[in-house]
């Protein structure tokens, strides 16, 4: 069974890590701390130049002609330098679910919009509240949508966003919203990202897609946050590695005393056990399967094992992990707020439970 890269795939890889090291020298969020966009324009011209945010779309709609799991060599990238960008939101959340069940008009206007660099973002039905979300009522050839998504990324910076939204008879549908119609506001979080609250009130929407759809924004954003934390735990790992080798206690480096080799050993494991379940979810969605269970099981794992991660590189590292200069402390709060993002690990235990038929007695 061959696990390795093709050869176009080992070039966007390394491409865009030469690029992130060499714009972001330290944990990419650093540099736009305080920016009200959240990310670098200056960086997000230079994805757009090199094709990024089309890679995953088919050139008749003016992508690149690659895939997802292509993309997710990106994601990962972003996630090690830790670089805040609407990629994910653009081409994960609102781009795929699009090409995978968009109409061929759909297809030529969103795509070609997202491939061309203009920021998009997707606002999927909470985890967290069943039931609740913002709802769509039909209004003549339309419908008018009401009420409020939280923690939707970057929607301060978007021009248009794909809104779930549920009909009076329950059936969620995607809409397109232009982002001058919803009122936004920033929301402050632990994460590293500019997530908003975002509030519909009677806004009109002309297009949009089906149940379908939905359930895909939910699946493409999960698994390409899974791919983005991969990347964080690899970086976290790679800086513990590095401090045990450098750093000398009672004249020798603490990475000679067993404690701490075993805590690398178990952090390797888990880095690499999320590659795999994090990279065959993406295959089997690029494949065109619906991957439901293999995307639950990725999500609730890569979710904890990032955590893990992060906590055994804390005690390799002591206070200094903790402190503002050093970059540790930052990918921990990527690490809480990614655990959450598309359901945490309960919820994923949970409809990955469902589709065993596991039944409470």
């Amino acid at each position: 069974m061959d696990l390795s890269l093709s050869e176009d795939q080992e070039l966007i890889a390394s491409t865009a890590r030469e690029l992130l090291e060499s714009r972001a020298a330290t944990a990419g969020a650093r540099a736009v701390a305080g920016d009200p966009a959240g990310y670098s324009a200056a960086l997000w011209k230079e994805m757009v130049d090199l094709g990024w945010t089309g890679l995953a779309f088919p050139e008749e709609s003016g992508g690149v002609g690659g895939d997802f799991l292509d993309v997710c060599l990106l994601f990962e990238q972003l996630g090690y330098a830790l670089v805040p960008s609407p990629l994910l939101a653009s081409v994960a959340c609102a781009g795929m679910p699009v090409a995978r069940f968009g109409t061929a008009e759909q297809k030529e206007r969103w795509l070609g919009a997202i491939a061309e660099g203009r920021v998009v973002t997707a606002a999927p039905l909470p985890w967290d509240r069943p039931g609740e979300g913002p709802v769509a009522a039909p209004d003549g050839d339309g419908f008018v949508l009401t009420g409020t998504a939280t923690f939707v990324p970057f929607a301060a910076s978007a021009e248009s966003l794909l809104v779930a939204a549920r009909l009076d008879g329950g059936e969620p549908r995607a809409f397109w919203v232009d982002a001058s119609a919803v009122t936004v506001r920033p929301l402050d979080t632990v994460g590293l990202d500019r997530p908003c609250h975002v509030e519909l009130a009677g806004v009109r929407a002309d297009d949009a897609l089906g149940s379908e759809a939905v359930e895909a924004m939910a699946r493409f954003g999960a698994a390409a946050v899974c791919a983005e934390m991969v990347g964080g735990a690899q970086r976290v790992l790679d800086l513990t590695v590095a401090y045990a080798t450098e750093r000398e206690q009672f004249g020798k480096p603490i990475g000679s005393f067993q404690a701490v080799q075993h805590h690398c050993a178990d952090m390797a494991i888990d880095v690499l056990g999320s590659r795999f379940i994090a990279y065959e979810a993406a295959w089997l969605l690029s494949s065109g399967r619906d991957a439901a269970e293999e995307v639950a099981m990725a999500k609730a794992w890569v979710s904890e094992a990032y955590e893990r991660v992060c906590a055994l590189g804390h005690q390799v590292h002591g206070a200094i992990g903790f402190t503002a200069e050093h970059d540790l402390h930052l990918f921990s709060r990527h690490a809480a707020s990614a655990a959450l993002a598309f359901g945490d690990g309960d919820r994923h235990y949970d409809a990955l439970a469902a589709a065993l038929d596991v039944q409470d007695t």
